[in-house]
């Protein structure tokens, strides 16, 4: 039998989240192994979007539905791509722990990257508790994605020491901005959720 709508959405937050754990944890401990196992879940991530974005839309078209269930599913459709987007942004972290950058950054770069990733995910657990708890009261994330912008500039501060490889500054530079783009993602999906509990 298949999961309810809701529960599907519930499982690709937590596999997001857990991508956005695993891929730091692979970059900064040089895990090739774990790396792309994230790199090959991005397909799970993918595929599990795809099917609900279907069966959404077939329940919309098959169904006759009132328009807080209408409401409802298409609010979901609007939430599938900023997961899926957020998965991709996961992968592209992992993709780089592949070529090692992690053992080749500055010990003060390793740390900010492990604080980002650390506030990510903390913006993540308490985005999908909201969804979980229908409480828009959780959605207060502003601090966290300030913090994350700070984060950037100083780690974007790191780079320009110059006492990393060109080819790593490039590198650290791309993730930097991941991890940004997670907070974004994160915050757009609060604004979602919000909306949808109306």
């Amino acid at each position: 039998m298949p999961q309810p709508v809701e529960q599907s959405v519930l499982n690709l937050f937590a596999l997001v989240r857990e991508a956005i754990s695993r891929a730091t944890w692979a970059l900064l401990n040089g895990d090739l192994m774990l790396g792309q196992e994230v790199v090959d879940g991005d397909q799970e991530v993918d595929d599990r979007t795809a099917e609900l974005e279907l069966e959404i839309w077939s329940r919309i078209e098959a169904e006759d539905l009132d328009p807080v269930d209408l409401r409802r599913l298409v609010g979901y459709l609007l939430i599938l791509p900023e997961l899926e987007r957020s998965a991709d942004l996961a992968e592209h972290i992992a993709q780089r722990s592949l070529s090692n950058v992690g053992s080749e950054m500055t010990p003060a770069a390793r740390g900010i990257v492990q604080r980002m990733s650390e506030v990510a995910a903390e913006m993540w657990h308490s985005t999908a508790a909201a969804y979980v708890g229908n409480d828009a009261h959780t959605l207060e994330l502003h601090e966290a994605d300030e913090e994350l912008d700070i984060l950037h500039d100083r780690l974007t501060t790191e780079v320009g020491r110059g006492e990393m490889p060109t080819s790593v500054t490039a590198q650290v530079t791309l993730i930097a901005r991941f991890y940004e783009r997670l907070g974004d993602h994160a915050v757009n999906l609060s604004r979602r959720i919000a909306t949808l509990q109306g």
